[in-house]
Parts: structure tokens; sequence; C-alpha cells
């Protein structure tokens, strides 16, 4: 287990708490997709990582490239372990977004980054191939990391710097179309990513090459 000193940020210690007037700001990737980005939505962020930390049951994955197995960088979470329990925060922020949205949040998700070398390669959710839509909310604890995106059909990378407790949620065709990195750096914070997401009940993908305008396109 790492042991962490707090605070991690400059205002990321405290009781965990959603700020009561938070926005989003929407950012229009294209005509049909788009992020919602929220700064300082969760105060108290490093003290939830802290305590997620030491809640989860974690692991590092293992992917089979050009014919070898490789360790993923960086370690990964979506239950508590034995004889604990997940911060009551977690339910409190998943009420908020399924209220906000309109849609119910489900699961969790945690990625840990311990250093700059953890890392998550350029993809799409893998909700995106089963159902048309789909929203992916992210809270982001402790240091900062680059949070980029790029479109599938090739183009330019974008990148929004995620601080502690800051949301980002992904909606719209995005899943279909674009595809989300967090890229290795030479110095970082420990940092963990929290994810959400939701789809509507019975949505499910049927997408069809003549109409590609959709948003329904599966990803890899």
């Amino acid at each position: 287990m790492t042991v962490l000193p707090l605070p991690l940020t400059l205002f990321g210690y405290g009781e965990p708490a959603i700020a009561h007037s938070w926005q989003a700001e929407r950012i229009e990737l294209d005509p049909c997709c788009w992020i919602d980005y929220s700064r300082g939505f969760l105060s108290g962020a490093d003290q939830l990582l802290m305590q997620l930390e030491e809640c989860i049951e974690w692991f590092r994955g293992r992917r089979l490239m050009y014919g070898q197995w490789y360790d993923e960088p960086r370690r990964t979470g979506t239950t508590a372990r034995t004889g604990a329990a997940v911060p009551l925060v977690v339910d409190v922020i998943r009420s908020e977004l399924s209220a906000h949205y309109g849609m119910a949040f489900r699961g969790l998700f945690c990625n840990f980054y311990e250093t700059g070398q953890d890392s998550v390669a350029w993809h799409a959710d893998s909700i995106g191939r089963t159902e048309v839509d789909p929203l992916v909310a992210i809270i982001s604890l402790g240091g900062p990391r680059t949070f980029a995106m790029r479109p599938q059909s090739g183009g330019p990378s974008h990148g929004v710097q995620l601080d502690s407790g800051d949301l980002l949620v992904m909606g719209g065709a995005t899943q279909h179309h674009w595809e989300h990195a967090v890229p290795k750096t030479r110095t970082a914070a420990p940092r963990m990513s929290v994810t959400m997401r939701a789809a509507r009940s019975g949505c499910t993908s049927r997408w069809n090459p003549k109409h590609e305008g959709t948003g329904a396109k599966p990803t890899n």
C-alpha cells in the first residue's frame, strides 16, 4: 500500500463533499460530441483519494501486445476489498450526477496513477460498443494530469488539465467518434480517476455504415 502525504494539492484536504453551486462548462467537440467540465466539483478530493486507496481491491491488468504480455502502467480497482467499504460520498456523487443528467449512473471504476510514468493509452470506453451515446463521468483526485482527446477519424488532439476535485463528463456520440488518453509525463503527484457511466435503458447500438452520422458507430 502506498503511503501518500496530505495535502497533495492546495485545497485537497478535508471531508469530501460536492460543491453546493457547481456548474459545468459545455465544450462542443463537434456537432454530435461534447464534454462538460466542472472545476472544483468536489472538495476534499485528496482525502477521498486516500480513502479509496485504502479500501479498494487493486490489481494491475495485463495486455497482450505484439505476442507478449505486458503489465498495464497503472493500478485499477472496481470493488472494495474484504472487510472494507467504499466511502458514502461516492454514492452521493452518483446520485448528484444521475439527477443532473436525468440518467442513472452506475458502477465504479478507478485508475490509480502513482507516478508520471503511469498512463492510459488512446481508447474509447467499451460501453460505446453496446450503448448509443452513453455518458462517462470522471472525477479526478490528487495531482494534476492532462486528459487528452482526439477524433478517431484523424486530426489534432486536445488536452484538458484535470486538477484535484475536477469533474469531466463525456457525452453525445463521444465514445463512438473520439478517443481519450492520459499521457505519460516526466514527473507527477499521485492521481486517481473515479469513473461512472450511464446509458439509456434498453438503448443498444445498431450502427449502420450508411448512417455514420447518427453517432452509433462502435469503437475498438
